[in-house]
């Protein structure tokens, strides 16, 4: 089961290959006041993955959040063209970091795995051009970070660096697999 209604999870999970059905956790995503990004991921991935366990007995419910930091700023998903382009200008040439989580419960057990994926995304120098040619192309106005890296916004990043690039989509599917092995689920 996965926790989610972003259908970029989705796709992620698809990968793997493995019958699964999706429903919307419901849950508040706030930070709470004073919380780190990492820790405001951990939590609400978690608390997805725990939120439908009265719905679905016999089940393992997947839980994912991503929050994006420049520095002590949070970035959220931009929403609208002009949030896109403040963002992308506040990016440029700097290093974010993507804290993704990923939870996993167990129904049948009441067991909670958890982590945290972090990738650091150093963008390239952009100008006002670039940035308004990928946004017309993309839009990727529901993407904390103003850009696609599995799709066109590749081409605004410099480098990566993560232990698993899966995570910076949303899902990191490295940590999920040894989850769900884990819980006595083998993927292969």
């Amino acid at each position: 089961m996965l926790a989610s209604t972003s259908r970029y999870r989705k796709a992620l999970l698809e990968r793997l290959g493995l019958p699964f059905e999706v429903a919307s956790p419901g849950v508040d995503e706030r930070p709470l006041s004073g919380e780190r990004p990492a820790d405001t991921a951990l939590r609400l991935s978690a608390l997805k993955a725990t939120s439908l366990k009265d719905q679905f007995a016999r089940a393992l419910i997947i839980g994912s959040d991503q929050v994006a930091a420049l520095g002590d700023e949070r970035l959220d998903k931009p929403g609208s063209h002009d949030n896109a382009v403040r963002q992308l200008r506040r990016v440029s040439g700097k290093a974010v970091d993507f804290h993704t989580a990923v939870a996993l419960f167990d129904t049948a057990t009441s067991k909670l795995q958890s982590t945290v994926v972090p990738c650091r995304v150093t963008f390239r120098a952009l100008d006002e051009a670039r940035i308004q040619r990928y946004l017309r192309r993309e839009q990727p106005y529901d993407c904390a970070g103003s850009a696609k890296a599995e799709g066109l916004g590749i081409a605004l990043v410099a480098r990566m660096q993560t232990d698993d690039p899966t995570s910076l989509i949303g899902l990191p599917l490295i940590a999920l697999t040894e989850m769900l092995e884990s819980a006595g689920f083998a993927v292969l």
